[in-house]
């Protein structure tokens, strides 16, 4: 290309895009006619949203092209976000809140006869993660670009995600989740980047021309990892910030041996068995083709990743390999992309011929990792046999690693009784290898999300690490994307934050601690719960449309909502409905403060007693429901397919945040964090971040039960008899009682008996029989304190008011400072 020609591209680029409400209604309609191949005859409101989303997404193009080009010009240093989930949720709203347009853009599709609103439901939320850890994932890619932040994040473009849920008869049914049945207008594939993924095969040595050996990886299969790019905007900044999904693509179409002798589908099975590694989020890996596709998975996510990454620093620095930690940074979101650290070695030893010792000493400089959960499901570690047939290499790296740091611990005289619990390699039947224990080894820096997880994490999980690397272990309490859990789920009590104390706490949380000269305030108080109100009776009027229930407005939103496990404790809040329901039907004047309790989310569906529990919500709301003595006072409602849209709608209507898991599992929690932000009161074990929450709100404006993590180990260390507990208590035994002996399941009598065998048979081992009586007691408490509306108004704009510290705003530029050494980059105006 000449370069005046080139000049002209470079010109033509520099050009600002700038949005205005005729040129952004000009582009939809161009948008329609060019791209989506519409007329005026022929258009859906569904049109209309894919037309708006594209013009959005050409402004961030435009955005992240420039900012990318000032990376390159100043040789910044970038992170790469590695998780294996994303919960996005969707983008429409939050993109245009964030780039300042929503006024521009309602007012543009206006022009073309269409309501904003209406666009922004019809898209679906992108699957690409389940929990808490994708949704914190998420998060932080809002505050990495508010923050002005070098970054990309790298995930799965999981073509399902993890499952739709539908309830039938009380019991969870999954079925697919093709969130992309039709195109996604926020991505963008990048067909120039696309990375051949190994598996199996054999290995043999060779010599280079220096005389020196080195290994070559004979693949049995080839992958190839192609990349789609979704655009995530700062606030108030030109600052954009790209998640890389990867594609799984066949390197072969299909047999045509097999196609030319008739055998149609065999011809297409090895394309379609490749292809699968991006299909469906977390498979099931209670049986042996789900761990090895998860395996894959985890594999294909960190090579594709790591080899761009490498493409990228080559491209600008050329070989000078001792640039490497100036210039790249890999943060491994929990256990699962943990294989990138001996996959960074590979590339570096066999495909680059850098020398071990200086290869190992880039990656420990290169790597860090965040543990977020003591569950020993995420904490990963995989069999010995299955690493070697499927990543061999890796596990002759892996192998090296471990043997190098346990020569160096012993030449230390660190005892064999310690070297066997840090040593990467678990003896026994079958050999596993700990990925946990690689991470710690390998990384800089080793984070815990909160305060008291991390203290666990020092002194329980990784006392042997931490006694032998201090230095390494760092606290970074988690936050939330306050701008998408306030500003855009709850923006009539947004808007009444900025009337009352402005705008700055919508870039700087902490300004929010301004509003808290008004919670005696009596004018605003009732507009305060007038918003709540409003929000409540929406909510009511989803759970109609839903699940078919009619429910009081007026009565109290008591909400927990989670992904459904034994240690987030949703039985002992069923523990709890059925005592309540005894009792309000032995004491029908009993004053009561009417309830209305919300339950969703998801089992894993593998996860039998998870799945039984939610059969067990159902079975007791259809007694309670139906009930005429108690139904007018309690209800129950379990909403189906709990995802990110839907918790918009269930945070803002909130009166009570159930926050209850066993202290010492819940690594954090960040649901804590988005109730109080939208003035709901928080019930509470001495628990993750609840612990600091409670520090910050008081114990005044807040509901805590229960034992603490000592007093649960006392409890254990003398002998705990969850029986004995039972036996004490009658409204406990009655509780129990009327589960196991089939009072809310008489069809079979029986369908409970493994929850409560849980319980009394295997040692209560999350100690809800323990606590039981401490809930009932502060829920008995909470219920009186609701009648006393004008105390319990001040009490949620108090809590509003003290979440300044619970933004990944904050989160973010802690791991800058403290672990990534990143600096802002502003991009030029």
């Amino acid at each position: 290309m000449s370069q005046n020609k080139h000049k002209k591209i470079l010109d033509l680029f520099d050009i600002d895009l700038k949005i205005e409400t005729d040129s952004l209604s000009s582009s939809i309609v161009k948008k329609l006619e060019y791209e989506l191949g519409k007329y005026k005859t022929d258009t859906h409101t569904s049109d209309i949203y894919k037309a708006l989303a594209l013009s959005v997404r050409d402004l961030l193009i435009s955005h992240w092209n420039d900012i990318q080009e000032q990376y390159r010009k100043h040789k910044v240093r970038k992170v790469y976000y590695l998780s294996i989930e994303y919960l996005l949720g969707t983008l429409l709203k939050t993109n245009l809140i964030n780039l300042g347009i929503y006024e521009i853009a309602e007012k543009a599709v206006s022009n073309l006869g269409y309501d904003l609103k209406e666009l922004i439901e019809c898209e679906p939320d992108a699957a690409l993660g389940n929990g808490g850890l994708g949704r914190l994932a998420a998060c932080f890619l809002d505050s990495l670009a508010t923050l002005d932040l070098p970054a990309q994040a790298a995930g799965i473009r999981y073509e399902y995600g993890i499952f739709r849920q539908e309830i039938r008869n009380g019991f969870q049914r999954e079925y697919p989740e093709n969130w992309l049945n039709q195109d996604n207008p926020w991505e963008i594939p990048r067909t120039d980047h696309i990375y051949p993924i190994q598996f199996s095969g054999s290995l043999k040595t060779d010599v280079d021309h220096k005389g020196q050996n080195f290994v070559i990886w004979e693949p049995r299969e080839i992958v190839l990892a192609e990349a789609y790019d979704v655009f995530i905007p700062g606030y108030q900044t030109k600052t954009v910030t790209n998640l890389r999904l990867w594609k799984a693509k066949s390197s072969r179409e299909f047999n045509l041996d097999y196609f030319n002798h008739g055998d149609y589908l065999r011809a297409i099975e090895d394309k379609q068995k490749s292809e699968n590694i991006s299909k469906v989020l977390y498979p099931n890996d209670s049986i042996e083709q789900g761990r090895e596709l998860r395996l894959k998975q985890e594999y294909f996510l960190v090579c594709a990743t790591l080899q761009d990454a490498l493409s990228q620093f080559i491209m600008e620095e050329g070989e000078k390999w001792e640039q490497l930690p100036n210039r790249l940074v890999f943060h491994l979101n929990d256990t699962h992309p943990t294989l990138a650290i001996p996959e960074f070695m590979r590339l570096l030893i066999d495909r680059h011929r850098v020398a071990w010792d200086l290869a190992w000493k880039y990656t420990t400089e290169c790597f860090a990792y965040t543990n977020h959960t003591i569950m020993p499901e995420a904490l990963e570690s995989w069999s010995v046999d299955l690493l070697e047939s499927i990543l061999p290499r890796h596990l002759q790296l892996i192998y090296e690693i471990n043997f190098k740091f346990l020569e160096d611990l012993r030449k230390e005289g660190v005892s064999d009784d310690i070297i066997q619990k840090v040593s990467i390699v678990e003896e026994g039947s079958p050999k596993r290898i700990r990925m946990f224990n690689l991470a710690l080894v390998a990384s800089s820096s080793v984070n815990g999300v909160a305060n008291l997880h991390t203290e666990i994490l020092k002194k329980q999980l990784f006392r042997e690490y931490s006694s032998l690397y201090p230095h390494k272990f760092i606290n970074v309490t988690n936050g939330v994307a306050h701008r998408r859990w306030l500003l855009s789920a709850n923006p009539a009590l947004s808007d009444l934050i900025t009337a009352r104390i402005g705008d700055g706490w919508k870039r700087d949380l902490t300004q929010i601690s301004l509003l808290e000269e008004f919670a005696t305030d009596k004018d605003f108080c009732a507009q305060w719960a007038r918003i709540k109100e409003t929000n409540k009776q929406k909510l009511a009027d989803l759970t109609y449309k839903l699940v078919g229930i009619k429910i009081d407005p007026n009565s109290l939103f008591d909400v927990q909502i989670k992904r459904i496990h034994e240690y987030k404790r949703q039985f002992l809040n069923v523990l709890r409905l059925v005592h309540d329901c005894q009792r309000l039907r032995e004491f029908p004047s009993l004053s009561y403060a009417p309830r209305t309790v919300f339950f969703a989310g998801k089992a894993a569906p593998g996860y039998r007693r998870a799945k039984l529990i939610i059969k067990l919500i159902h079975a007791v709301g259809n007694v309670i429901n139906n009930d005429p003595e108690v139904n007018q006072r309690l209800k129950v409602v379990f909403l189906p397919n709990y995802n990110v849209s839907l918790a918009e709608k269930i945070f803002p209507a909130s009166d009570l945040s159930e926050q209850i898991s066993a202290p010492g599992t819940e690594a954090s929690g960040t649901g804590n964090m988005k109730f109080m932000l939208n003035g709901s009161l928080t019930v509470c074990t001495m628990d993750g971040a609840n612990v600091e929450i409670i520090g910050n709100v008081g114990r005044e404006n807040i509901y805590v039960f229960g034992n603490s993590v000592d007093e649960l180990k006392q409890l254990r260390d003398s002998g705990y008899d969850p029986k004995e507990m039972v036996r004490e208590d009658e409204s406990l035994r009655n509780a129990v009682n009327a589960i196991r002996k089939g009072f809310f399941s008489k069809e079979a009598t029986s369908l409970f008996e493994d929850l409560c065998k849980g319980l009394l048979e295997e040692g209560d081992p999350y100690y809800l029989l323990a606590d039981f009586k401490p809930y009932i007691s502060v829920q008995n408490q909470i219920s009186s304190d609701y009648f006393f509306k004008e105390t319990w108004c001040q009490k949620t704009v108090i809590n509003a008011a003290r979440a300044g510290s619970f933004s990944t705003d904050r989160v973010v530029s802690e791991y800058a400072r403290k672990i990534w050494n990143l600096r802002e980059f502003y991009p030029i105006p």
